[in-house]
């Protein structure tokens, strides 16, 4: 594991470090002592283990071969703080086995997967990630923007696959500079991905929940007159009730045949089988996709398509990042243990 878990001082991370810093971030206790901390975690991502068992007791779910509710009854009962790493579905029924529930502490920016309704009905706080990779995921986002419209993956094929030889001069791509970049979700993400574009020449604009103040960017205040007005859509607002196919064909025919959209949201952003229909039928020209509607499925459609650049969902899978949220994380659950203000607290109304 890297150092950088272990000193603040190393940390890549633009959220604000005072405030970790006033937080006490190693083990003052016996082990025998410190609080039980539920963790649930693919078997895979084991990056904050040693972090979190320097400082706490920690139960872990994916040891058991228990059902998941089975364990927790057994288990959990006792648990005030629960960190989920990844995005399981935390429900009314899952928080139904955790009585004594205080605290859930997420990685993930998004928090689309928790019952936030239940939350404050039970009196549950939540965090999540903050800004822990707003960077990398900004970084992310323009690397997808220049990959479509550059169309690089697509050329890297093309050399590997001989027809270069073959077939001579690769396509044309599409320059960025001075492209109208509309930005969906202005937040911490959205202005980094401003920013970085700034250089480029992009002209920028954006659609958020309300317009911003000493902001120099242009606002829209629906999605549809941003896409009408734009070159390229960027989707990095968060995913609810409200913005669940905010992307659907009526703004897709709106940001034209020539358009491109960049997506390092969530994947219920965008209705994905129009996407796909407005791809193969060239409605919208092409698009780089960081998240799917049903993870880990992709349409297969896509998979021919050069204009379409996938990813995994790996935006913010740098070390940067995970050492960033793993501290993130420590800090969330060291405040509230000895009731200090959370460092990355989500609203729960």
């Amino acid at each position: 594991m890297s150092s950088s878990l272990l000193r603040i001082g190393s940390t890549s991370c633009s959220y604000k470090k005072s405030k970790l810093l006033s937080i006490p971030l190693y083990q003052t206790v016996s082990m025998s002592e410190s609080p039980l901390v539920l963790v649930h975690r693919p078997p895979n991502l084991n990056f904050m283990d040693e972090l979190l068992s320097r400082n706490y007791r920690i139960l872990n779910t994916h040891t058991s071969s228990d059902p998941l509710p089975v364990f927790l009854s057994r288990q959990a009962s006792s648990v005030r703080a629960f960190v989920n790493i990844a995005l399981l579905k935390i429900d009314a029924d899952l928080l139904s086995h955790l009585p004594s529930l205080q605290l859930i502490v997420c990685t993930s920016v998004g928090t689309n997967h928790v019952d936030l309704a239940e939350c404050k009905r039970r009196g549950i706080a939540v965090t999540n990630a903050g800004e822990a990779f707003s960077e990398d995921v900004a970084d992310f986002a323009v690397g997808l923007l220049i990959s479509v419209l550059r169309r690089i993956p697509a050329a890297d094929r093309y050399v590997r696959s001989g027809n270069w030889a073959k077939s001579g001069d690769f396509q044309l791509g599409i320059k960025l500079s001075g492209k109208r970049v509309g930005i969906l979700g202005l937040g911490s993400i959205g202005s980094l991905i401003a920013k970085r574009l700034e250089p480029f020449g992009c002209i920028i604009s954006y659609n958020s929940t309300s317009q911003k103040q000493r902001i120099p960017y242009l606002y829209y205040p629906d999605v549809l007159s941003l896409a009408a007005n734009n070159d390229v859509v960027v989707l990095s607002c968060a995913l609810n009730d409200q913005t669940h196919h905010i992307v659907n064909r009526e703004v897709m025919e709106a940001l034209g045949k020539n358009g491109v959209i960049i997506n390092v949201g969530r994947g219920g952003l965008i209705d994905e089988k129009e996407m796909v229909k407005c791809l193969v039928e060239g409605v919208i020209g092409g698009a780089g996709l960081d998240v799917f509607e049903k993870e880990p499925g992709v349409p297969e459609e896509l998979f021919g398509l050069d204009n379409v650049v996938l990813s995994p969902h790996a935006a913010m899978e740098t070390p940067g990042s995970l050492d960033n949220i793993a501290l993130l994380v420590l800090a969330n659950l060291k405040a509230f243990f000895s009731d200090q203000p959370l460092i990355s607290p989500v609203r729960l109304d």
